[in-house]
């Protein structure tokens, strides 16, 4: 069995109600932990409840990140 832990996000608001939350996680098993980024895409509900539309998870290695990072940049 997996447990999830977030370590820190931070979300971007845009449009009338939907956001953008850039999260670093951790995932415990029975095997070790692994930290990964994650990028989830949602929306408010009328009381402000949020719901997920999408989400992708990122390794957190560094030079990878800084790769994404440029080619983001360079898009």
């Amino acid at each position: 069995m997996a447990e999830f832990e977030t370590v820190r996000a931070e979300e971007i608001k845009f449009g009338r109600n939907n956001f953008i939350e850039i999260a670093r996680k951790k995932v415990i098993t029975d095997s070790g932990e692994n930290e990964f980024i994650s990028i989830g895409r949602g929306f408010y509900l009328p009381d402000k409840e949020k719901r997920w539309k999408s989400s992708i998870t990122l390794p957190s290695e560094k030079d990878k990140l800084e790769k994404i990072a440029e080619l983001i940049k360079s898009i």
